[in-house]
């Protein structure tokens, strides 16, 4: 068995157990003792009048607006100076009904809007318009009618366009009579010269190119061209 050994051993454990019990000490009860210190060095130091002075300053400002504004409001009875003031053994106490009966004849004026009604406000009375006096010469504005302007007979009607389609004709080879193709909506008309369609109008002439059409009623001609393709 090695005493020597367990004795090193012994000694270290000891001083492990004293380091660590001398931090714990100096962290709880050194930190305790010394903010006190701190505490009281900090109360001593701060100024004490600053703090009683202020409210006194308020107040005195306070009290002094609020008497201005007192002597603002007071009401005055009379004149301000004492000389200037009646005296009361001179004014007569006796009530005027005369006066009193007058200001009570004086009747009120109509208001012109009733505050209470919403809405707009009636236009002004308009002022009356002065009379002329009799002795002033009236002006008297002779006012015409233009001159009527003359009109003629009315022109005489004209005809509607026609509605045919010209796309065509024949010649016969035994007299030589022409017949021109005609189309009028739908229908296929067939008439030459001299020949009346639709009881209205008659053929005057077949051109190569056109074809002349009289319209009977209102005595006028019309001439169509030559259609290559009328139903396009």
């Amino acid at each position: 068995m090695n005493l020597g050994a367990d004795r090193k051993k012994v000694f270290w454990l000891i001083g492990i157990v004293v380091v660590g019990a001398s931090v714990t000490y100096y962290e709880n009860f050194a930190s305790s003792e010394s903010a006190p210190v701190t505490v009281r060095t900090a109360h001593a130091a701060a100024p004490a009048p600053a703090v009683t002075r202020a409210p006194k300053v308020a107040s005195d400002r306070r009290r002094v607006t609020n008497q201005g504004l007192i002597d603002d409001w007071k009401p005055r009875q009379g004149p301000k100076n004492p000389e200037d003031r009646p005296d009361p053994a001179t004014i007569d106490p006796t009530v005027r009904l005369d006066l009193l009966a007058k200001v009570q004849a004086v009747e009120p004026a109509a208001a012109g809007r009733n505050l209470f009604v919403f809405g707009a406000a009636p236009p002004p009375p308009q002022a009356a318009v002065p009379a002329l006096p009799k002795n002033v010469a009236k002006i008297v504005v002779n006012q015409q009618p233009p001159p009527s302007v003359p009109q003629g007979p009315p022109p005489p009607p004209t005809a509607p366009p026609m509605t045919f389609k010209y796309y065509g004709y024949k010649i016969s080879a035994t007299d030589g009579h022409k017949a021109a193709f005609l189309l009028d909506g739908d229908d296929i008309l067939v008439a030459g010269e001299n020949d009346t369609i639709k009881r209205r109008y008659r053929v005057v002439k077949i051109g190569i190119n056109s074809i002349t059409i009289e319209d009977t009623q209102f005595k006028s001609t019309q001439t169509l061209q030559l259609q290559e393709n009328p139903l396009g």
